[in-house]
This record gives structure tokens, sequence and C-alpha cells, in this order.
């Protein structure tokens, strides 16, 4: 782990905000999001393109939220995707580094939220949030190259493919063919 406190979430967010959209809220999760939480990460087919080392796959969610913005901030930041107060996932920033105003995002819904233009507000929402009120100048992100449908998202959010079928580790027992975006 680098030890150099630029490359911490915490000098780019010092509490996490809530940051509002036409329809959605992104915001810190709360106790009251334990069981929806709970659901998002039992759900596999939400999880069948992303990473293994997830912070909430990490442990139960009551054991989760409680450390999520201490610890969790240390390295990314994940705030709950609310529309209405209805909880469809989550958003997240990482991979901060403040030297070269850059970072990393991604996100996952629940599978009914899928398909309804929620991941493409949400992502709107924190690239507006880095770029016009944080600093950064590089963001990026990765899809598993089966995942049609989250880069077709990112492309709604103006990023472009810079990498097409690049081996990274995403904790699996394999390396895995991923999609290298850019915006």
């Amino acid at each position: 782990m680098n030890n150099e406190k630029t490359d911490f979430m915490s000098l780019l967010f010092e509490t996490p905000p809530v940051l509002k959209g036409r329809s959605l809220v992104l915001k810190p999760l709360a106790p009251k999001d334990t069981e929806a939480l709970r659901r998002l990460t039992r759900e596999e087919a939400v999880y069948r393109y992303l990473p293994s080392f997830l912070f909430e796959k990490q442990d139960e969610p009551e054991n989760i939220l409680p450390r999520l913005y201490k610890e969790g901030l240390r390295d990314s930041l994940i705030l709950g995707v609310f529309q209405e107060d209805l909880f469809r996932g989550l958003a997240e920033v990482y991979g901060y580094r403040a030297p070269i105003h850059k970072a990393s995002v991604g996100y996952r819904l629940m599978r009914e939220a899928w398909g309804k233009g929620i991941a493409t507000e949400a992502l709107g929402i924190l690239v507006e949030e880095l770029t016009a009120n944080r600093g950064i100048e590089i963001l990026t992100a990765s899809t598993m190259i089966g995942n049609r449908a989250s880069a077709r998202v990112l492309e709604k959010n103006g990023f472009t493919l810079v990498c097409h079928k690049v081996y990274e580790d995403w904790g699996f027992s394999h390396p895995i063919l991923a999609d290298k975006w850019i915006r």
C-alpha cells in the first residue's frame, strides 16, 4: 500500500458528498440501507462482470457499512445511488492520483434498475462533480469485454475505448480480458 497521503481518496473528498442529478441522488449509505446493500451483493447477475475484491463484497453489509467511510475512504468513495429514496445501486470513485489529477469510476446497479438510464445518469453526476468541482482532468474505467451495456454507459458519458482485450487482475483465479476507457 502506498503511504503517500496524496493517493488517498480522503484528499479528494474530506467527507462523503451528496450529489444531486435530474432524477437521482448519490449519497453515503446509512445503516437503514443494510438490507438493500445485502440484496445488491447477493445478485449474481450484478457481479458477473465485476472484480471479486470490491469493498462491499468483503463481509456482510452490517459489518461493511460502519467501516465504509473510515477505512473504505482511504482507497475509494462508494456512494449509494437513490431514485426517490429507492436504493438503485452503487457509484464509486477510486484510484485517485493527485499529482496527475486522475481518478477511476465504476458503478453497479440492482438488476431491476438496468436499462432505465440510471447508470448513465449516475455516472454523469460523478463525471460532473469530479471534473467541474474536484480538479480531475483524467477519468478512467474498465469493463469486462462482454459487458456491452456498461461500455455503452461509458460512451454516453464521453469515454473513449483506448485498449481492447487487455489482461487485468480482477481478483479471480486467472487474469480477465478487459477494455480500458478514458475521458
